[in-house]
């Protein structure tokens, strides 16, 4: 699978309106606490600015949304494979990605035979309550040796200041998302990441 090496994360598609234009191609749609009629509008409309924009969309979560908006590809935590028909969407044509914090998890999501592999937090992250500490850049090398030829996402606390140490450790895409959207610039902070980031291409 080929993919751009960032992989930023927002929670809605006006974010998305706004991040797209300046060159994003690969993002992750992340809705939350929102009806799952609104959630559906919000996938919709990601949809087709991605689609103009020759971005990947990703879809957080919302499965079964996904497949009917005929999206292609969706990430699921280790919480979401409880629920999920992995073999619905595989058959739906959707590209998966799954989330890992320890051992047993990152077992469980090789299991579904995932097109990607995201291990975190990394660092200490404000995004979410974690119950896992950071996973340090050790446990980056160590999963990628494990996951081969799969792509390993970094994620948790990763600022552009440290995006060098995670690739370098190991990861092969990284993954931001307070980084961009709680600074005071978000569209020069999101350029910077791209620019730093392009000719990490895999």
């Amino acid at each position: 699978m080929k993919v751009d090496p960032f992989y930023p994360i927002f929670d809605s598609a006006d974010w998305l309106a706004r991040m797209l234009p300046l060159g994003v191609k690969l993002v992750q749609l992340r809705v939350k606490d929102r009806s799952e009629a609104e959630t559906g509008r919000e996938i919709a409309r990601a949809k087709t600015l991605c689609a103009d924009a020759g971005c990947v969309l990703v879809v957080n979560d919302y499965w079964r949304l996904a497949i009917e908006e005929g999206c292609d590809f969706v990430h699921l935590g280790q919480e979401d494979l409880d629920g999920a028909d992995l073999a619905a969407i595989r058959k739906a044509g959707m590209r998966l990605g799954v989330s890992s914090h320890d051992e047993a998890e990152l077992e469980r999501a090789l299991s579904t035979q995932p097109d990607y592999v995201a291990l975190g937090p990394v660092y200490p992250t404000i995004l979410k309550a974690m119950k896992w500490a950071p996973q340090g850049l050790e446990r980056v090398t160590e999963w990628k040796r494990r996951l081969g030829a799969i792509p390993l996402v970094g994620i948790g606390g990763v600022s552009l200041e440290r995006a060098s140490g995670v690739f370098e450790a190991g990861a092969d895409i990284v993954s931001a998302v307070t980084d961009i959207t709680l600074n005071a610039d978000p569209e020069a902070r999101l350029k910077a990441w791209i620019e730093a980031t392009r000719k990490r291409a895999v």
